[in-house]
């Protein structure tokens, strides 16, 4: 019998307080089944292995983070969008680093198709029509942006910017003043 007050959503809840406590790799039945005090069989009535309750949390994780982008985009365009984004993907990863980790879960492509990392794509394509890109160029231009986010929060949650100055605020706010004045003057496809 299902514990009372159990659900898929409330699991996967707790899921990713976990993962922000101790890390999303940690995070599995049998960790969640001890935060409940319960056995982790009785998990199994809501989630069917520790890589679907991963899914889950991954896939909360990427809704929470939609939600703050649109927020944080909303009237906004230009270097003044993609500040906002910028510091969306960053904040978050500061406040929910276990959830951050989530987020970057590969999905199969059927679960990625209906997740809402399709809502971050729209919302980063939308940020660069301010800047009159078109494709293949807005593609790069996406995979270039996801690619800084990630890899300036990751080197950050790290430590790997703490050993020297100027501090890590002043260097991010550099990032995307060169990332602006890049998408401002994306460069022409070089021949083959």
């Amino acid at each position: 019998m299902a514990r009372v007050g159990l659900t898929p959503e409330r699991l996967a809840r707790a899921g990713a307080e976990l993962a922000d406590e101790v890390g999303f790799d940690q995070v599995t039945v049998s960790a969640l089944a001890r935060r409940f005090d319960v056995k982790a069989a009785s998990l199994y009535a809501h989630v069917r292995s520790s890589q679907d309750l991963r899914t889950r949390i991954a896939l909360l994780a990427l809704e929470e983070l939609a939600d703050r982008a649109a927020d944080a985009l909303a009237g906004r365009a230009g270097k003044d969008a993609l500040t906002a984004l910028a510091d969306v993907y960053r904040d978050y990863a500061r406040e929910h680093p276990g959830r951050y980790a989530a987020a970057q879960l590969r999905l199969d492509p059927e679960t990625a198709a209906a997740s809402a990392g399709v809502r971050h794509a729209q919302m980063t394509r939308a940020l660069l029509r301010g800047y009159d890109l078109t494709e293949p160029d807005q593609t790069h231009a996406v995979r270039l942006l996801g690619s800084v986010f990630h890899g300036y929060v990751s080197l950050e949650l790290a430590g790997g910017f703490s050993h020297s100055a100027p501090d890590s605020q002043q260097s991010w706010t550099r990032v995307l003043d060169a990332l602006d004045a890049l998408l401002r003057n994306w460069p022409a496809p070089t021949a083959p």
